[in-house]
C-alpha cells in the first residue's frame, strides 16, 4: 500500500471517475541571481502523475498538509485549472477532450463545494434566487416551479423555506455552507468535490455537515471526493483515503486500514500530529 497505483484505488465496479497520470506544473519566477546567470528555473509540479478511481456512491478522502496539491488537483478535475498532462474520465469520457456544451454537461455532473461559501455566493442574490438560477441555467427537471424547486433543495440540506428570502450575509457560516451544497445539488450531480468544505467551521457544525454528506450519499447515491487536511474529519466520512505529499499520492487504501497501519513515513507523520483520528480507535483507547 505504499506508492499508489491506479489499481490500488479501484474496485471491480464500474468507475464513475478515473484519473490517469494527471500533471499540473506552475512556472516559477527567476530571482536576481538566476537572471544574472541566465539560469532557467524548473517549474513546480503541484500535481505529479496522480492516478486514482472513484466508484459511484463512494466517498474518497484526499488527505495531506498545506501545499501537498489537494486543491490544485480538485480544480484540475473540473478544469478550473487546465492540467498539463494525463486524463480525467467521467464514465469513460475524457473531460480534457471536450469543450463548449459537452464540457458544460461534464462539469454539471461534477460539482465543487469550496471552503469559503461566502466567496462563492452572490451577495446581492437571495438564497432562493441563487438556487433556482443554477437549476434554470442547466435546465433541470422541476426548475419551472421555482418555489417547489428551492424548497426541495433546502430540505435536502436540512434548512427551512424561510432561508430562501435571505441573503448570504444574513446566514451563519454553517448555513451558508449548506446553501453551497444545495446549489451544487441543484444541477443533479453524480459527484461532489468538497474542498476543505468544513475546515473553517467550529467542531459542532463540522459534525452536522459531515452527517449531512453521509445522508446525501445515502439518499441520492452521490459520490463524494472529500478533500481535507483534517484526518479526524476524513475518518468520519471516507470509505477510502489517498494521502498526498508534494503533489503525489504516496499511500492509499481503506480509511480504517491506513489509519491503523500506515506504511508511508509521511502518513505516519500526519497521524502522529493528529492522534487517534479514527473514532473506533478513540473508543478502543478510552
Amino acid at each position: 500500500m505504499s506508492e499508489a497505483a491506479p489499481e490500488s484505488l479501484g474496485s471491480e465496479k464500474a468507475h464513475l471517475l478515473e484519473v490517469d497520470s494527471l500533471v499540473k506544473e506552475f512556472g516559477l519566477r527567476r530571482g536576481l541571481a538566476e537572471r544574472i546567470a541566465r539560469k532557467e528555473v524548473a517549474p513546480h509540479r503541484a500535481v505529479d502523475d496522480v492516478s486514482f478511481t472513484l466508484n459511484r456512491s463512494e466517498i474518497l478522502g484526499i488527505a495531506g498538509g498545506s501545499g501537498s496539491g489537494k486543491t490544485t488537483l480538485a480544480r484540475c478535475l473540473i478544469r478550473l485549472i487546465e492540467p498539463d498532462g494525463g486524463a480525467v474520465r467521467v464514465d469513460g469520457v475524457d473531460i480534457r477532450a471536450h469543450k463548449g456544451a459537452e464540457l458544460r454537461e461534464l462539469r454539471r455532473r461534477m460539482q465543487m463545494v469550496f471552503q469559503d461559501p461566502y466567496a462563492s455566493l452572490n451577495p446581492r442574490m437571495t438564497i432562493g434566487a441563487a438556487l433556482h438560477e443554477a437549476g434554470k441555467v442547466h435546465d433541470r427537471p422541476g426548475a419551472e416551479n421555482e418555489q417547489a424547486f428551492v424548497s426541495r433543495l433546502l430540505g435536502l440540506v436540512q434548512l427551512t423555506d424561510r432561508i430562501a428570502s435571505r441573503k448570504p450575509r444574513e446566514l451563519s457560516g454553517g448555513q451558508r455552507q449548506r446553501v453551497s451544497i444545495a446549489r451544487a445539488l441543484a444541477v443533479d450531480p453524480e459527484l461532489i468535490i468538497a474542498d476543505e468544505a468544513v475546515s473553517a467551521l467550529d467542531v459542532s457544525v463540522q459534525a452536522q455537515l459531515l452527517n449531512l454528506f453521509l445522508d446525501l450519499r445515502e439518499e441520492l447515491g452521490v459520490a463524494i471526493l472529500f478533500i481535507s487536511h483534517q484526518l479526524a474529519v476524513i475518518a468520519e466520512v471516507a470509505d477510502r483515503i489517498a494521502v498526498m505529499q508534494y503533489g503525489r499520492i504516496v499511500e492509499t487504501g481503506p480509511t480504517h486500514t491506513v489509519f491503523a497501519h500506515p506504511e508511508h513515513e509521511y502518513t505516519q507523520a500526519l497521524l502522529a500530529a493528529h492522534p487517534h483520528p479514527d473514532p473506533r480507535m478513540r473508543i478502543a483507547a478510552s
